[in-house]
């Protein structure tokens, strides 16, 4: 019995180690973000190893955009007409994004974020990981530095 007690105290006090706390994950958000991964329900699994599109997120006072956009060779992006507003929101503890567009609105659930990684949930548990988006190739100016 003390064994598992023992066990319990160190599976709580791991896990409550491992939260991040919603307020923090917002100043993560901003940025562009590449789609790696996207782990479906109950058991698939899909990988990106090359993404045309990134998703470009822009936020101030909690309010902002999420755009797709085609980084080019030369460093620039093309930018889609379309764009999706955005709203952080923290509920229960957990940081949420809004999304809302003409036709449809719904929201996600910031599993994780952090300097380079973010993880998101959708209403139907589909879990998308993405890594802060790096260009290919890299201005020579940036390499010699």
């Amino acid at each position: 019995m003390i064994k598992f007690l023992k066990i319990l105290i160190i599976g709580v006090f791991l896990t409550a180690c491992n939260r991040q706390i919603p307020e923090q994950q917002v100043k993560y958000l901003e940025g562009y973000w590449e789609i790696k991964r996207v782990e479906i329900p109950p058991d698939s699994v899909v990988e990106y190893k090359f993404n045309e599109n990134v998703d470009y997120f822009e936020l101030g006072d909690n309010k902002g955009f999420r755009k797709k956009v085609r980084p080019q060779l030369d460093g620039s992006f093309l930018v889609t007409e379309n764009s999706e507003e955005i709203e952080t929101r923290i509920e229960d503890g957990e940081l949420y994004i809004y999304y809302t567009t003409p036709f449809d609105s719904w929201k996600e659930r910031v599993i994780y974020a952090e300097e380079n990684q973010i993880k998101l949930e959708n209403e139907s548990g589909y879990i998308y990981h993405y890594d802060r988006y790096s260009p290919i190739i890299k201005d020579s100016y940036e390499e010699e530095q």
